[in-house]
Formats: structure tokens, C-alpha cells, sequence
């Protein structure tokens, strides 16, 4: 078998390089694309080149990157533009193979493995002619990693940026990578890298150097992925093109319009959220154990807490209780809520999940009550798919003054 040759495709400044394609004359000012001030999401999402060398980065208020760069230009984003220039831009992958896996609107993976024989290039070759055709035919560019894993790739097309192709091979990676701080590898949170840090490893290379068994200890199975990570240790396959990824959570966010400051206007937000988690647990056939919030604060610091369930469900009266428990223990009331985040992980097919009942649940009314609730919210979904998603809500107030609402109901279907 051949060794795996796996590409990471990487389009540069994407979505302020798809502004430019329509108008051009951004392209010679900096300019941001950003949310929607009113609305309090006024976050820069993208920017491109000039912006970057005033100092302006990804997730700078608007405010910030005003103060850093007086003269720049902000527009709103485009997602069904991005979109569409997205898959231009996979099209021309599928031209030579079908092994291509999108990891984002901007970044795709491709195994060319079976294709290079066939095409008389080398590996940096092909990515050459990808940027050049990118470049020519759509008119953004983008940064290839080659490597011999996906994580590797990734890292290669974030290696030199810019319109650049970056070649990691197991000859030179402790050469490229291993000098690099440990922040600067996959998955490498914050958490891992603080706790890492004061264990004197503090290079992508003291990792991989490291005891897998006391990296175990310290970081538990996240100390041995890292591990496989750093020593290029990743037989992940790269998907065809068009297969359905596993899901592995399901979350829902809001940045409100105004800071929540009350308990009512918290809870409107927690029952609005989780009913969307709930929704898209259920058509999807799944159910999740873990439950998890993620607030922040005006500043823009944030706290993330989750609590494991008795059982799995996608019942969004159990998300709904687990959330406003986890709120009600971390956050003191009055304090303001910017934005909250609720998701589910350890998810698993309906199907596939046992149900334990305990002998108190047969001695009294738990079963038939979830049973009855499982009717109802099963009821309401079918209802918002004949007559649309805004005819029917799961008990949360309407607060256009926080920025939820109803949405408007559809034409009922025959």
C-alpha cells in the first residue's frame, strides 16, 4: 500500500475574498466583514490583508478594529454567497478526485493518494495547479497543506498563508512542526496548553517527547490524542464526497439584542434554545447525555458548564431543566448575559439507546409522564412541518426586545 498523500485546502480571507470577487475596489482598502451592530453581533468575522497589518483579527468587535484601523471598511455577510462560491470552489477538487471532505464553508480535505500516478504531478505539483486554478477560474486564492495525515495538512495550510503550498513529510515534520508552541496544534485548547505550560511543555515538540502515560494523567484521553498528534499519528480516512458526516453535537446560540438581566428574560432564552436542540436531536433521529451552557458576559469573557443526564433524551423539557439547573448554579441573578449557547453531546441513535427504568419509575408516574410528554413534543414537531416552524412553540414568551420572537408560519402543506 502506498503511503497516504492528503491535502488540506484552505481559502484565504474567505468571506472578505468573496466580497471582493463583486467589488473590487475593496481589494485596495481594508475592509471587514461583520455582523449587524444593531443587533449586538458586531463581531469582525473576516478580513483581508490590509486589515490584518493594521492589527485588525477574527472576533475583534467593531468597535476594536475601528480603533485599530480608523478607515476600514465593514460590510455585512453574504452566506448564501459564501456558500455558493464554496462549492465553485469543491467542484474543481471532485475534478480529481472523490475523495473530498469539507471541514468548513473555506477548508476541504482530499486524499489524492489513488489520482497522483495517474496525473503525472507530484503531490506540491497538484496543489500548485489547484491554487492556480482557484486563483484563475474563481478569483480567490487558497493555501494547500500536503502531508501524509489530515492533521498534518491542516497544519501545512496554515503553515505559510497567503497563496502558498506547504509540504510535511516524515523527513522534515519535527523540523517544521515541532519548533512551533503546542497552542499551534490541532485541538490544542487553552485548558491543555495552560496545563501543559506548567509542566515545562510548551513546544508542539516537548509534546511528542513526552510520556504518553503521564500525559494521560494529566490531560486524560485528550494527553494521548495530542500525543498521536504531534507524532503524526492520524489514520483518520478522508470522506467522499457528499457523505453524510457523523454528528457528534448539537448546539444552538444567540447573542441578544440587549443584555439579559432578569430571570424570566433568561429562562425565554434557555427554552428557546433548547427547543431548537431539541428539534434537530429529533429530526435527526438521535439523543444526547450530556448537557452543556456556554455564557458570556458583556466583555466577552465566558463560562462553559455541562451535567450529565440519568438517561439519554431529545425531550426538550429534560435539555430545558438540565440548562436553567447549570444557569441557576453558576450565575448570579442580575448579573448580564450577552450571549448563551446550550448544546448536547454523547449523542446516539434513538434506536440504539436502552432505556433504564428504575423500580421507582415502574412504582410510579415517571414513565407514563415522559411517555406522554415524548407524545406531545413528537405532536408539535409534526405540526411544524405541515403548517411551518413558527405555528407552534414549546412554552417560551416572545421578547422582541431581546431578539426572540415567533417566527412567521408557512403556507400549510397538502
Amino acid at each position: 500500500m502506498p503511503e497516504r498523500v492528503i491535502l488540506h485546502a484552505d481559502c484565504n480571507n474567505f468571506f472578505a475574498s468573496c466580497e471582493c470577487l463583486e467589488r473590487p475596489e475593496l481589494k485596495n482598502v481594508p475592509m471587514a466583514v461583520a455582523g449587524d451592530p444593531e443587533n449586538r453581533v458586531g463581531v469582525v468575522v473576516a478580513k483581508n490583508e490590509l486589515a490584518k497589518r493594521y492589527g485588525v483579527r477574527t472576533t475583534d468587535t467593531v468597535y476594536a478594529a475601528r480603533k485599530k484601523c480608523p478607515g476600514i471598511v465593514f460590510v455585512s455577510p453574504r452566506h448564501d454567497w459564501y456558500a455558493k462560491i464554496s462549492r465553485r470552489v469543491n467542484a474543481i477538487y471532485c475534478e480529481y478526485t472523490p475523495y473530498v471532505e469539507p471541514a468548513s464553508i473555506d477548508e476541504s480535505y482530499l486524499d489524492v493518494t489513488r489520482v497522483l500516478p495517474s496525473c503525472g504531478l507530484t503531490a506540491r505539483q497538484l496543489a500548485d495547479e489547484l491554487r492556480r486554478r482557484v486563483r484563475e477560474e474563481i478569483g480567490i486564492t487558497i493555501s494547500v497543506g500536503v502531508s501524509f495525515c489530515k492533521v498534518f495538512a491542516k497544519m501545512g495550510s496554515d503553515y505559510k498563508k497567503p497563496d502558498a503550498t506547504t509540504v510535511i513529510t516524515r523527513e522534515n515534520y519535527r523540523e517544521l512542526l515541532w519548533p512551533l508552541p503546542v497552542s499551534e496544534l490541532l485541538f490544542a485548547g487553552s485548558a491543555a496548553v495552560k496545563a501543559l505550560s506548567k509542566r515545562e511543555i510548551r513546544t508542539i515538540g516537548d509534546l511528542a517527547q513526552a510520556a504518553p502515560e503521564e500525559l494521560r494523567g494529566w490531560l486524560g484521553k485528550q494527553g494521548d490524542m495530542l500525543w498521536r498528534y504531534a507524532n503524526g499519528i492520524d489514520d483518520e480516512p478522508v470522506r467522499l464526497f457528499g457523505e453524510a458526516r457523523e454528528i457528534k453535537s448539537v448546539s444552538r446560540g444567540r447573542t441578544f439584542r440587549r443584555d439579559l438581566l432578569t430571570d424570566m428574560e433568561i429562562r425565554t432564552a434557555v427554552v428557546f434554545l433548547t427547543d431548537e436542540v431539541a428539534r434537530t436531536l429529533r429530526r435527526h433521529g438521535l439523543k444526547g447525555e450530556v448537557v452543556s451552557v456556554q455564557i458570556r458576559r458583556p466583555d466577552m469573557t465566558e463560562i462553559q458548564r455541562q451535567t450529565t443526564l440519568e438517561r439519554h433524551t431529545h425531550l426538550q423539557l429534560e435539555l430545558q431543566k438540565a440548562a436553567l439547573q447549570l444557569v441557576a448554579e453558576n450565575w448570579r441573578t442580575g448579573d448580564p448575559i450577552r450571549a448563551m449557547t446550550v448544546g448536547v453531546t454523547k449523542l446516539a441513535p434513538d434506536g440504539d439507546v436502552a432505556e433504564q427504568v428504575s423500580m421507582f419509575d415502574l412504582m410510579g408516574d415517571a414513565a407514563a409522564g415522559r411517555d406522554r410528554r415524548e407524545r406531545l413534543e413528537a405532536a408539535v414537531e409534526a405540526l411544524r412541518v405541515k403548517h411551518g416552524d413558527g405555528s407552534i412553540t414549546l412554552g417560551y414568551q416572545q421578547n422582541e426586545d431581546i431578539g426572540i420572537g415567533r417566527a412567521r408560519p408557512s403556507e400549510p402543506s397538502d
